[in-house]
């Protein structure tokens, strides 16, 4: 399995599965032929934890930490266990709206099903 992280706007390699993670839908979208194969907003920060990072982006490392406890619960383990079953052995894309990858919840999420991949 490759997770390769990217924005909605950006092309992906042929074969690549698409798979928007975030909890919002992204504005001026059309919801029909929307540009990726699924919609799995339960792998995104709860709208809590959302605001209170947007209020704190300088507390990465402690968003991290309370991001990898939300998916530890039940929905977390869930999302996860669906995007790995998503990606099978191929490839798939996690997209966010937001502008800058490394500031959001999109490296974390993919470290977390790379983990749950192996456990």
């Amino acid at each position: 399995m490759e997770i390769l992280m990217g924005r909605i706007y950006d092309a992906t390699p042929d074969g690549t599965r698409r798979v928007l993670v975030d909890r919002l839908w992204p504005r001026g979208v059309r919801k029909d032929g929307a540009p990726w194969d699924v919609w799995l907003k339960e792998a995104a920060p709860s709208s809590d934890l959302r605001v209170w990072y947007h209020a704190h982006p300088e507390a990465r490392e402690e968003f991290r930490r309370l991001y990898l406890e939300e998916l530890r619960s039940l929905k977390g383990q869930a999302a996860l266990a669906e995007l790995a079953a998503f990606a099978g052995d191929g490839r798939i894309a996690l997209l966010t709206a937001r502008r800058e990858l490394e500031p959001s919840h999109v490296p974390v999420l993919r470290e977390a099903v790379l983990a749950w991949r192996h456990s």
